[in-house]
C-alpha cells in the first residue's frame, strides 16, 4: 500500500535485515541491506542519516561474512561521512569508528 520506496517500508525492511543478522542469517541480511541501501541512496541521498545507518549495518554484516576488506572500506567511508555531518564525537560517529577498529583488528592491522 505504501510502496517499496516509502520511508516506512524501507525502515521495516532494514529492521528485518537487522533481525536476520541477529539470528546469524548474515547472507540474507546482506542481500536485504544491499537492496535497502540502493533505495535509500536513490530516495534520500548518500548522506542521509538513514542511509548512513544502513551502510553501517552493511559494513557490520560484511565483517560477519568474512569480507573484511569490504567491511573496512565501507565502515571507514561511513565514519568519515558521519564525522563530517554529525561531528567526530557524535555517538553514531563513534559507533562506526569502533566498527572500523574492530575490522582492522580482525585484519591484523593496527592503523
Amino acid at each position: 500500500v505504501l510502496g517499496e520506496d516509502h520511508p516506512d517500508t524501507l525502515a521495516a525492511r532494514q529492521e528485518r535485515a537487522y533481525a536476520l543478522g541477529r539470528l546469524g542469517r548474515h547472507p540474507e541480511a546482506y542481500e536485504l541491506y544491499v537492496e535497502v541501501l540502493a533505495a535509500r541512496e536513490r530516495t534520500v541521498g548518500p548522506d542521509h542519516p538513514d542511509t548512513l545507518r544502513c551502510r553501517h549495518n552493511l559494513a557490520f554484516t560484511l565483517g560477519r561474512l568474512g569480507r573484511l576488506e569490504e567491511a573496512h572500506r565501507t565502515a571507514h567511508e561511513v565514519a568519515e561521512a558521519r564525522a563530517r555531518l554529525l561531528g567526530p564525537a557524535h555517538p553514531d560517529t563513534l559507533a562506526t569508528r569502533q566498527e572500523v577498529a574492530h575490522v582492522l583488528g580482525r585484519l591484523g592491522r593496527g592503523e
